[in-house]
């Protein structure tokens, strides 16, 4: 959909194991150049193509990839997308997570731990079969070289850079000031229809996820696009500054 002038949200509707995960990549478009933000799960590049055409767009037009952080639903596309798009495309991320998307550590969240955990998790329902690709996307990450690092308070592509570490620790947010939209990535959900802060269990280091709460509230917002929940308009700056004040007190 399109949520102004040059800015689009493509929502996903993931099917995994028996369930729909529906999450968030954008696309922004600013002078002629297509910037794809996130990339979703292992295997969304037939979703996002056709959600791209959806709004008169197609991959050959995006140049960037942006990827807020390293979480699999955010770089599981990555590989397949730059070989599908038919020309060099440049891949941006913030220092603390190059490494990761790169490949050259494991991903912060991916533990034996937390694998065996998600594992055990599964429905009684999924086949052995799946299981084992399961695991597998766990312990074998998609990965492919960052060509470009982004600094906290950056411009690039008509997006100012917010380094909002905490989800992991090298996560980034996105302000589009030309629409005054927040790109919240996962520093911010919505659930219920409401605005709702960094999930304790999905964050790395949860205390830090809340601190960084207080930077967004030096932008002028009239909309957030989380990553898991969409948009939400609804006085975004009042309750950005609720949030950030239950985060401190």
């Amino acid at each position: 959909m399109q949520v102004s002038d040059g800015l689009y949200c493509l929502p996903l509707s993931v099917p995994a194991m028996g369930q729909i995960n529906v999450i968030h990549p954008v696309v922004v478009v600013h002078l002629g150049q297509a910037t794809l933000i996130d990339t979703g799960y292992p295997g969304n590049v037939p979703l996002i193509q056709q959600a791209l055409e959806q709004q008169g767009l197609t991959l050959n037009e995006v140049t960037s990839i942006i990827l807020t952080h390293q979480d699999i639903d955010h770089i599981g596309s990555l590989p397949a997308l730059l070989e599908a798009i038919p020309h060099p495309v440049a891949v941006f991320a913030t220092e603390g997570e190059k490494p990761y998307i790169q490949g050259d550590k494991r991903l912060i969240k991916v533990t034996p731990e937390s694998v065996e955990r998600a594992m055990a998790n599964l429905p009684a329902s999924v086949t052995e079969e799946q299981r084992q690709a399961f695991r597998n996307r766990l312990e074998n990450p998609p990965k492919a070289p960052v060509t470009g690092l982004l600094e906290d308070g950056q411009v690039i592509n008509g997006l100012t850079v917010i380094l909002t570490p905490g989800h992991t620790p090298g996560h980034m947010s996105l302000y589009h000031a030309a629409s005054k939209t927040l790109l919240a990535a996962d520093a911010m959900v919505v659930a219920e229809g409401q605005l709702q802060g960094p999930i304790p269990a999905y964050c790395y280091d949860y205390p830090q996820a809340q601190q960084s709460l207080s930077k967004l509230t030096a932008f002028d917002v009239n909309k957030v696009i989380c990553y898991h929940g969409g948009e939400f308009a609804d006085n975004v700056n009042q309750r950005i500054a609720e949030l950030a004040a239950e985060a401190g007190s």
